[in-house]
């Protein structure tokens, strides 16, 4: 019986773990569900903008209310993890505060990690008053109605409930100490918790001893649980951010792909010397099988990775000129919508042992319509917003290229206007002969 405590941790750390594992398996399934691209270029400029963006956090102190609040938590939540590893290392060997004959140093970490812990909850309140009681237009349009609402509060929930679980332990832990109880011996520096134990004078060892025990115990377990609950969460932008941000655009933000094959063709129509029986310089570069994407399929992974990255911020849809005249476009949406689309396919494959079969449904017109598609003015205002090198314009492009080219379904202004190009050479509606004769006027 003596170590049960030590078996039943174990048991949970695994259980917690493998869990994880099996859903980040899953994860990686869908997103390969996309296309190849060749983002192998540039690395040194890769590495520079994961370490600026998705370390640095420097896109989210443009707006320095929220910046600085998100890298608090931020902060919080990768420094408190060395206070975890005692934790689990204490679990599966039955010690208590292994880490402290590091002596002074060890009195430094917990007084830092107590004085986050406070700052954490200051933030997550904060959040909470933002989305809650002063309600950011960002935070209230409509797709962040049921479950992104409710999701984007559990997270603030968790996180007050896990630091306030520390902190109580801590105090009770600092009491015990002073009490002079076996096992707890004088470790550590509590500049927070140590205004909480006048709430437990007057307790025995043997109740300070069970509130300390309950607090780690739903401490450690609270985190496994949320870390389970990422993958269903918009919070797994905390492990996504950085591969997100590292396979991000380099190409400057007005520069579009080009489809090789249409590339190859305008060539040939332009050159008048080309012959046009000649065989392709490059054989192996086969017409794709289709031009954009009416579904998930369609895209490419690294577009399925932003999808599964997104914060569900709005900062990206508070930049839309489109969204902000009252356009139905959100580019937050497409995004969510993507990711939303992406989980159904991988249920359908989990279902049918690994295999797609159709539900009648596509990521176009079921999940992003045609309307949200055409408001957009291709800006990349979204882009520049996104604090995790998001793309939400990729996605809308390749929507567009797929009804314009596979379905000649384009608005009819810009049909009139490809028309012009093809009789006139110009968008307007002008014979070339009379083009100069404003001229004259």
């Amino acid at each position: 019986m003596e170590y049960l405590p030590n078996i039943v941790f174990a048991i949970a750390l695994i259980v917690g773990i493998g869990f994880f594992v099996r859903n980040v398996k899953k994860l990686i399934r869908n997103i390969k569900l996309g296309k190849k691209v060749d983002v192998g270029d540039n690395k040194p400029q890769r590495w520079k903008n994961m370490a600026k963006i998705a370390l640095g956090q420097t896109k989210m102190v443009v707006r320095p209310i929220a910046g600085l609040m998100h890298i608090i938590v931020y902060v919080g939540f990768i420094i408190i993890n060395i206070e975890v590893l005692e934790i689990i290392l204490d679990g599966i060997l039955g010690t208590h505060r292994l880490f402290s004959p590091i002596g002074l140093l060890y009195n430094i970490l917990i007084g830092s990690f107590e004085i986050l812990a406070f700052l954490v909850i200051v933030a997550v309140t904060v959040f909470w008053v933002r989305r809650n009681i002063i309600k950011l237009q960002r935070f209230i349009k409509p797709e962040m109605k049921g479950w992104p609402k409710k999701d984007g509060n559990m997270i603030l929930y968790i996180e007050f409930v896990l630091m306030v679980l520390f902190l109580t332990m801590n105090a009770a832990d600092f009491q015990l100490q002073q009490m002079g109880a076996d096992h707890y011996d004088q470790a550590g520096a509590f500049p927070i918790s140590q205004f909480i134990t006048p709430l437990f004078d007057g307790l025995s060892i043997s109740t300070l001893t069970g509130i300390e025990r309950t607090a780690w115990w739903l401490h450690i377990l609270g985190i496994l649980a949320f870390l389970n609950y990422l993958y269903y969460s918009k919070h797994l932008h905390i492990l996504l951010a950085f591969p997100n941000t590292y396979y991000g655009k380099l190409k400057p933000q007005g520069q579009f792909n080009n489809l090789e094959s249409v590339t190859n063709e305008v060539k040939l129509m332009m050159d008048p010397n080309a012959d046009p029986f000649a065989a392709p310089a490059n054989p192996d570069a086969a017409a794709p099988e289709k031009f954009g994407a009416s579904d998930v399929m369609d895209l490419n992974w690294v577009q399925l990775l932003n999808a599964y990255t997104c914060t569900e911020c709005g900062r990206c849809t508070s930049e839309c000129p489109a969204n902000q005249t009252g356009k139905k476009l959100s580019p937050r949406k497409i995004m969510m919508d993507t990711r939303d689309r992406l989980e159904e396919v991988g249920k359908i494959m989990d279902a049918n042992k690994g295999e797609f079969v159709s539900n009648g449904k596509q990521l176009l017109d079921d999940y992003i319509s045609r309307e949200e598609l055409w408001a957009c003015t291709t800006c990349n205002a979204c882009v520049e917003a996104c604090p995790v090198s998001i793309d939400p314009l990729s996605i809308i492009v390749e929507m567009r290229r797929y009804l314009v080219m596979e379905q000649s379904a384009a608005p009819m202004e810009l049909n009139n206007m490809m028309s012009n190009i093809e009789n006139n050479g110009a968008p307007w509606p002008y014979n070339q002969m009379d083009r100069l004769n404003w001229v004259n006027e």
